[in-house]
């Protein structure tokens, strides 16, 4: 059999159904010569978005730093608000150390973990103002009797927490409870303060004295002479509201000398 020779390709034309060189005007490529075709428009887009999102984050990471750590924004004043026990003072002396901080590194925490040794404080709120001034609003325990202890007179919650002392009995509008500050620690204690806590402030405020001789026989005292049997401390709450409605009755004659609230559902007056 004959080899058949390889098809000729010619430069003028080509063959039908054969494959011709690209015909250059100027000849032919340069020895060594590549072409150079461009990128696609997408790669250009996409390497674009991604220099412009670099840009972006640098930028907004450069004014976080800012905002941070800037001496423009240092503490330099602290404003005080909802604090009766605790004086503005001390409140301020005791978060000095956060003098000089930027507002934006001082957290609730640090500002409590500051005020923990005082003790009416429970809780705070803070807000910045720029550009160097932080609010602390104070939320306090709430007094609800006075214990003498000595000439001083000490302020305590429902929890027997001493909150403050005063020196006169006149300045504080609660009852005072028997015992001085060893009465903290009586059995009967709890179940007095548990009665005063649910007691609203327009009667709280009306009580000289409470004491009781066991945890049954509560009695609290009003000014004018009368007295308040309250029992036990259970179903305090009924006993306020039906206390509250028996002092609104206009007085009688004879006057009321004594409320009973032992048995909120049938109340007696004597």
């Amino acid at each position: 059999m004959t080899p058949r020779k390889p098809p000729v390709i010619r430069s003028g034309g080509s063959a039908p159904g054969k494959v011709s060189l690209l015909e250059r005007s100027d000849g032919a490529l340069p020895p060594g010569k590549v072409l150079d075709f461009p990128a696609p428009r997408r790669s250009h887009r996409l390497r674009n978005l991604l220099l412009a999102i670099t840009a972006v984050v640098l930028v907004l990471g450069g004014v976080v730093a800012y905002v941070i750590f800037s001496p423009a924004l240092a503490l330099r004043a602290v404003v005080v608000e909802g604090n009766a026990l605790v004086a503005t003072a001390e409140i301020e002396s005791a978060l000095a150390p956060l003098t000089g901080t930027p507002l934006t590194r001082i957290s609730t925490g640090e500002v409590r973990a500051l005020l923990v040794d005082q003790a009416p404080i429970e809780d705070v709120e803070i807000a910045a103002e720029p550009p160097s001034t932080l609010v602390v609003t104070v939320h306090e325990r709430v007094p609800v009797a006075v214990l003498q202890e000595g000439g001083d007179f000490v302020l305590i919650d429902s929890e027997g927490r001493q909150l403050t002392s005063v020196a006169e009995r006149d300045q504080v509008k609660l009852p005072l409870i028997d015992g001085g500050t060893n009465a903290v620690n009586s059995e009967v204690f709890s179940s007095i303060t548990a009665v005063l806590a649910e007691l609203p402030v327009s009667i709280l405020s009306r009580l000289n004295n409470a004491s009781a001789a066991s945890v049954d026989s509560i009695r609290l005292s009003l000014t004018g002479d009368q007295r308040i049997f309250w029992g036990s401390s259970e179903r305090s709450a009924e006993k306020a509201k039906v206390l509250e409605a028996m002092l609104a009755i206009p007085e009688s004659d004879p006057p009321v000398r004594e409320f009973d609230v032992s048995t909120p559902d049938r109340p007696v007056t004597r």
